[in-house]
């Protein structure tokens, strides 16, 4: 039953305090002023307290303002008729297509009993080197892509919903630049993967309180896919503004702040997130991976700070390329024995003479003499940055792992690799 009340306490911002009892946390009511009706949600409990971020903000609200209370929590439609669509973050269509309102599910719900996943064990194949063969990417799997403002995160999403091996993409943009928000439309619909993708998009001039939605408006549609069996991988972009905007709103409520200001909450509220990652025995899987910006590239901000212990690993995307250093798959382990079997081996060479390259850059530039085993390296770290780390490269990952022999075998002799001789014997080029 709604209820109503007639007296508005207070108004800070886009925040509204009411005298209210039987109140849940998370519920959505109706903001009834001269201008219309507006969307809030019940984001505060203290007593008899009630405050409500309003979706549209507070403009044009006044205290004598009718507050009906919903009695249920925000809810988004589901349906196959999802597929293809772009939603804001208060659930409205955003591409001029119809509304839908069969079938509404609740968002924000808690993550799956442990006791209903499984073990990770396939692979997500995206056809990105830098993840396929050195760091996979593993159903079910949660992941951060760390980086820097300006780096291309927005474009290295979009090219992994346009080629991973899932059955529904679902993305989540948050404070997005309408430019990036059209970018990713143009590029999934002419790669022809909007077909298969749902979008939930908030863009950098919506309401805060919308940002605070996608995340579980996207992990809500994703979890229903899951449960028909299909695997789904979420893209979420970009949790710092995610966190942003929590920040944002408990300054409004004059919350008690933690480091650099943002809530005690933040681990708390990034791990609800992120734990919707699942993998059922007799169902599908949620797979997610998270854009987390660093301000300042700096890695201990509270964000990716806090981000680093919820998630198994992480990308780090630098100059343009996912680094070697630095990214990791915790899972990969999991599969990468089941792939080929010269995968772990040639991943474990290859990274160790990088690492070499880059000291005997380091003897160059302090001007040490070159050896014949300098030459080699410095010829094998240019071919490896240009041929393997390039993002422009996209080839399945057997065609990688020929690849990786391609080079170790234009810059050193079999025996220079310290890989073992029966793959040697199998795998190395003949010419």
């Amino acid at each position: 039953m709604n209820k109503v009340y007639s007296k508005i306490e207070s108004i800070t911002g886009s925040v509204i305090t009411v005298r209210a009892q039987d109140i849940r946390y998370g519920d959505l009511a109706e903001v009834d002023t001269v201008f219309g009706t507006s969307l809030a949600e019940v984001n505060r409990l203290q007593g008899d307290i009630v405050s409500l971020q309003v979706f549209a903000g507070g403009r044009g609200i006044s205290t004598g303002d009718t507050v009906r209370f919903l009695g249920r929590p925000m809810q988004v439609p589901f349906s196959e008729n999802l597929m293809g669509r772009v939603f804001s973050g208060s659930g409205k269509p955003r591409d001029n297509g119809p509304a839908l309102h069969e079938n509404l599910i609740p968002i924000g719900g808690p993550s799956v009993n442990p006791s209903q996943r499984i073990i990770p064990r396939k692979m997500i194949r995206t056809g990105i080197p830098m993840i396929d063969l050195f760091n996979t990417l593993v159903v079910s799997q949660k992941l951060p892509i760390f980086s820097v403002s300006g780096e291309p995160y927005n474009e290295l999403l979009a090219r992994i919903a346009m080629q991973a091996e899932v059955d529904v993409i679902v993305l989540g943009g948050m404070g997005l630049k309408y430019d990036d928000y059209l970018y990713f439309k143009d590029t999934l619909e002419n790669g022809g993967a909007l077909a298969r993708t749902v979008m939930f998009i908030h863009t950098a001039s919506d309401p805060t309180v919308e940002c605070l939605m996608i995340p579980d408006m996207s992990l809500a549609v994703a979890e229903k896919f899951a449960l028909q069996g299909k695997d789904v991988l979420v893209l979420l972009t970009d949790m710092t503004n995610f966190a942003d905007s929590m920040k944002e709103i408990s300054i409004i409520q004059e919350q008690v702040p933690s480091n650099r200001g943002y809530p005690g909450e933040l681990y708390s509220q990034l791990a609800s997130r992120y734990e919707k990652a699942v993998d059922f025995e007799t169902a599908g899987s949620i797979t997610v991976l998270g854009v987390t910006t660093m301000p300042g590239d700096d890695v201990t901000h509270p964000v990716p700070d806090n981000t680093g212990y919820i998630t198994e690993g992480q990308y780090y995307l630098k100059n343009g390329r996912i680094e070697p250093f630095g990214s990791l798959s915790r899972l990969k382990q999991q599969v990468n024995g089941k792939t080929r079997e010269d995968h772990r081996a040639l991943m474990d060479g290859m990274i160790k003479l990088y690492s070499a390259y880059r000291d005997t850059l380091e003897k160059k530039a302090m001007g040490f003499i070159m050896t014949n085993w300098d030459e080699k390296l410095l010829k094998y770290g240019d071919q490896f940055e240009t041929r393997m780390m390039s993002l422009s490269v996209n080839i399945p990952l057997e065609k990688a792992l020929d690849l990786g022999w391609e080079i170790l075998s234009s810059c050193f002799n079999p025996e220079e690799t310290g890989l073992r001789t029966e793959l040697i014997n199998k795998f190395w080029p003949k010419n």
